[in-house]
């Protein structure tokens, strides 16, 4: 975990901890991340490329509410797992107290933001918050998870 346990991580070590692919890895980088705290910050760029802007309000794209929880339980799972230094998968367990504050948009970037609130070896639970161009809060809610063996996935 040494080499981890640094302030950033790029897209290449972000997908050696999550199992997510395109058009699901919904987190570009990790910014910003202290274990000691159990705080991480992620990053999304939002481009209207993506998928789900043909179908979600033609005309007036809006990313999907859901997507960006998914967002904030990747950035999250991310901490979970190193965390608790196991090899080990977060998965989406709950999540509770969600609130949508404004729309995220095409050229917009999503800051990830995620605090712990509580580590296992079975899982944890973060308070995340989603930005939007890090200046307006998008997505507020808690987040649980159970850590499970990759295989069982």
């Amino acid at each position: 975990m040494s080499e981890i346990n640094k302030k950033n991580l790029d897209v290449k070590e972000v997908i050696k901890i999550l199992p997510h692919r395109y058009p699901f890895l919904l987190v570009d980088k990790i910014l910003e991340l202290d274990l000691e705290k159990g705080t991480i910050v992620g990053l999304k760029n939002v481009t209207i490329n993506e998928a789900f802007f043909q179908g979600h309000f033609p005309g007036a794209p809006i990313m999907p509410g859901v997507l960006i929880l998914e967002a904030l339980a990747q950035t999250g799972g991310v901490l979970v797992h190193l965390k608790e230094e196991c090899k080990k998968t977060a998965l989406l367990l709950n999540v509770s107290n969600a609130k949508f504050r404004n729309p995220v948009r095409p050229g917009d970037v999503l800051y990830l933001h995620a605090e712990g609130i509580h580590f296992s070896s079975k899982g944890g639970r973060v308070k995340a918050l989603a930005l939007v161009n890090n200046d307006k809060v998008a997505v507020q809610a808690e987040v649980g998870f159970a850590l499970v063996d990759k295989d069982q996935i």
